[in-house]
């Protein structure tokens, strides 16, 4: 149990998908320009990850070698599409929002790369721990991402379709929904949590 979770918190935190790989970058640019996107995006991925990986253990001791790149493309198609129709059947303006970035979850850096670096190697458990940790780390990297540009860009914090609240003595700066905001906002928060990651490394070389 407790390699599990290690497992967890490490795509959480050590590995974390977006600011410490630097993997998923195109939908985290694009799709954040709302914390409502952010979450939305993390939750689809989170589910095509996890069940992705866990089937890909599952059946990867009887896939050729030759071969086992397109079997775990078509996999990752599958849940992809599941989750692209039931977007767009039951969260119809979400989807919309999203666009073509669901369905480019096939290709994501994240999915294709855990299933070919951990889910190939290990049993179906740890790959279940690694996508579930993954998708957390993931999904909160693009929540947060979200919700500081819409707060600098709109003034508005937006949670299921809703505005939670409005800042009205506050003058948004519209270049942070585009896209150099979002390159703005990555960069600072790479270069926080690289240097927070560096200071705790010499702490504790230092005790």
């Amino acid at each position: 149990m407790q390699e599990l979770i290690k497992i967890i918190k490490n795509g959480i935190t050590d590995e974390n998908a977006v600011f410490t790989l630097a993997l998923g970058l195109c939908p985290a640019l694009a799709v954040t320009t709302t914390l409502d996107n952010g979450l939305g995006m993390g939750l689809a991925l989170i589910f095509v990850l996890t069940c992705s990986v866990t089937i890909a253990s599952l059946v990867r001791s009887i896939i050729q070698p030759r071969v086992r790149i397109p079997v775990f493309l078509a996999i990752i198609a599958c849940f992809v599409t599941i989750t692209d129709l039931t977007l767009k059947a039951y969260v119809p303006v979400l989807a919309k929002s999203l666009g073509i970035f669901v369905p480019l979850i096939v290709v994501n850096c994240t999915v294709l790369g855990r299933v070919e670096v951990f889910a190939s190697k290990q049993p179906p458990l740890k790959a279940f721990a690694d996508g579930i940790g993954m998708g957390l780390g993931f999904t909160l990297a693009l929540a947060v991402i979200g919700l500081i540009r819409e707060v600098l860009g709109a003034g508005t914090v937006t949670l299921l379709g809703t505005k939670l609240f409005t800042i009205p003595v506050f003058s948004p700066a519209s270049i942070m929904i585009l896209a150099p905001g979002g390159f703005l906002t990555i960069g600072v928060l790479m270069g926080l949590i690289s240097w927070y990651q560096k200071r705790q490394t010499l702490s504790k070389i230092a005790s």
